[in-house]
């Protein structure tokens, strides 16, 4: 399929222009006009590009672009070299941020509650990226992480409220720490996110709802996966999707 109509569809698909986002939703590099083949990873990292790039993909589709608000504008270092690569193999670099956090289906948040066998029963915030939902039923905070650990393969950092059995879960995921006094209103007896903060641990001592900090990348592997699986399933495309380990 041709480039453009990649951005168009993955615009539409997302609702990007619904966004006010940390960098810029779609294409970022421009590389080939004609795609076949899609590499998938959560972060546009050098050893992401080099996997992409030996695989043969003419676009990368990522979470975790470039050109961060607040960020030096200036194209050096780092960043010189990862879009130099880019370019001097003509691929495509395409992000997509808090569009593929909020999706109701291929997202973040969405994906993340199928693993863990959360059902979704709202989603609050201006952007829909705060999402409440509840387990069949109710577990201990222990057993809660032991199997999320199985399914995300990555031990939480967990910091307990009053000891109470986890029902009412709500969740954002990533660097959504900020979040958790919103969450403790809506009268959650859990806080699922990504990231945690120093603040963090005196709000949950303090209100009784635990923090549960499941690592920023692996809360966030499966929206980036589930997109270029329904892309290449939707278009015919080859998708490959390049999962770089970090423990963060």
């Amino acid at each position: 399929m041709l480039l453009s109509e990649l951005l168009d569809y993955n615009s539409s698909l997302l609702q990007t222009s619904l966004y006010k986002d940390y960098s810029p939703n779609g294409l970022q590099v421009e590389g080939k006009v004609d795609v076949q083949r899609i590499a998938t990873a959560v972060t546009a990292s050098q050893a992401v590009i080099d996997a992409a790039i030996n695989w043969g993909a003419d676009a990368l589709l990522v979470h975790h672009g470039y050109f961060w608000r607040n960020e030096d504008a200036a194209i050096v270092g780092i960043k010189k070299r990862r879009i130099a690569k880019l370019l001097a193999h003509d691929v495509s670099l395409l992000a997509y941020h808090l569009p593929l956090d909020a999706h109701e289906t291929l997202g973040n948040n969405a994906r993340l509650a199928e693993i863990l066998g959360i059902q979704l029963k709202s989603r609050s915030g201006e952007q829909k990226l705060l999402s409440l939902g509840s387990l069949p039923a109710a577990k201990s905070l222990t057993e809660f992480a032991l199997s999320m650990e199985s399914k995300l393969l990555r031990a939480p950092q967990i910091i307990a409220g009053d000891g109470r059995e986890i029902k009412i879960i709500a969740w954002c995921t990533g660097g959504a720490q900020g979040y958790f006094e919103q969450a403790i209103a809506l009268g959650a007896d859990a806080y699922l996110t990504g990231e945690i903060s120093e603040q963090s641990f005196h709000l949950a001592q303090e209100s009784g709802v635990a923090f549960i900090a499941a690592g920023h990348h692996a809360t966030e592997r499966y929206g980036i996966q589930a997109l270029g699986e329904h892309l290449a399933e939707r278009f015919q495309l080859q998708h490959s999707f390049f999962d770089q380990d970090n423990p963060v």
